[in-house]
């Protein structure tokens, strides 16, 4: 059997994350979407998104095939329905397409949003899916308990320095490999999860849920609330409180950040700070792409939202409720507007174009520091991006 998870409506509700990435690429729990769905079916999955990102993003195809939504977080329940399916049946729920599958020949004229094309039935059970971007925050309490299951069972963590303050020991998991020392970890309020070759300095204070990614720093004395996920590769510190941090990115220094999201790429200058609360204590309203105005979240603690390889300078304040496109550049005093658009350089004296030239050069410097190289298909997605959120820098 061939597994494909597709892009549904979901994808243009969670922009500015997807732009460079499909929905089952974003990390919520310990692991992305489509990971998660890689473990359930223990077999590789290939894509059905936007046609600029199918360079990286590639379709795969056999004689027979399941379709999954790629904004649908997989369990054990689910997993069996989907597995049972007949050819050219298909799951629903509350009518949005969860599963299909399909034969090579019909994936061709395969729609998300056409339910009647296929027999259906309607999944009676209830399922976890991302459909806006503050649910990765405040979903990611749930996917990281499900998700440290699924990673650890059966395996042994790695012994525990005698150094640090430990509560719920039987909670934590360590990978090999992991640097910790003189660190208080809490594990009593939810599962923390440390990544292979990952470091937490002296000082830091944890309290699950709580994820570290393989090769990531915790910097001395950080404060961590959980639910909270850093992904692989980046250098955190200062106050972190339910919010996650999808890779590759630095909030390196002093500052709070909190119910937020931070794509990959992204560097935080030292000192960055968001709101997570209006003054007036006031349901949050947050830029949304499709409407192209403000929409109400449901929350009152609603914080930051950025694209990939954005950055803010030191000192930098977000209003509650911000939204960063891809590839900006904030700096200055004051707050910037709720919403900066992608390949914008300036703040709250006002912004200019980033333009594509001079982003490659950050992009390039950037990843290399990392030791991945930013090629020509990151370019090509790059300036799809420019050209097509090119309007919203005249808003």
């Amino acid at each position: 059997m061939n597994y494909i998870l597709f892009d549904d409506n979901s994808w243009d509700n969670l922009l500015p994350l997807t732009f460079t990435r499909p929905v089952c690429e974003i990390r919520t729990g310990i692991l992305t979407i489509r990971e998660k769905w890689e473990k359930y079916l223990n077999s590789p999955i290939s894509y059905i998104t936007k046609d600029y990102l199918n360079t990286k993003y590639s379709l795969k195809t056999g004689a027979q095939n399941i379709l999954i939504n790629g904004s649908v977080i997989p369990d054990l329940e689910l997993v069996k329905t989907i597995l049972d399916l007949n050819n050219s049946c298909s799951i629903v729920k509350n009518n949005q397409l969860i599963a299909a599958r399909l034969e090579e020949k019909e994936i061709a004229e395969f729609s998300y949003d056409n339910v009647q094309s296929y027999k259906f039935s309607e999944y009676s059970s209830s399922l976890l899916k991302i459909n806006w971007p503050w649910e990765i925050f405040s979903l990611n309490g749930q996917n990281i308990e499900s998700d440290f299951g699924l990673i650890t069972k059966n395996r042994n963590s790695q012994a525990i320095s005698s150094t640090n303050n430990i509560l719920g020991k039987e909670n934590i998991f360590i990978e090999e490999g992991v640097k910790l020392e003189f660190a208080t970890l809490n594990a009593s309020t939810g599962p923390i999860y440390i990544g292979k070759d990952a470091e937490i300095m002296e000082g830091s204070l944890i309290r699950g849920p709580f994820v570290l990614g393989e090769h990531s720093t915790l910097k001395l004395g950080a404060k961590i609330y959980g639910p909270t996920t850093i992904g692989p590769h980046c250098k955190v510190g200062g106050e972190v409180n339910n919010s996650v941090i999808m890779g590759y990115s630095n909030k390196a220094h002093d500052g709070f950040l909190g119910n937020s999201v931070i794509g990959e790429w992204c560097n935080l200058g030292a000192d960055t700070n968001n709101s997570n609360l209006k003054n007036n204590y006031a349901e949050v309203r947050l830029w949304n792409y499709t409407t192209e105005k403000f929409i109400k979240t449901g929350l009152q603690f609603c914080g930051l939202f950025m694209g990939d390889h954005s950055k803010c300078a030191i000192n930098t304040m977000f209003n509650t409720g911000t939204v960063v496109g891809v590839n900006a550049n904030i700096f200055g005093e004051g707050f910037p507007r709720n919403f900066v658009p992608s390949f914008s350089w300036g703040g709250s004296h006002g912004f200019s174009v980033f333009s594509i030239e001079k982003a490659f050069e950050v992009a390039e410097k950037v990843m290399e520091r990392r030791g991945i190289k930013f090629n020509e298909t990151e370019k090509n997605i790059l300036s799809k991006v420019f050209e097509i959120t090119a309007h919203y820098r005249r808003i």
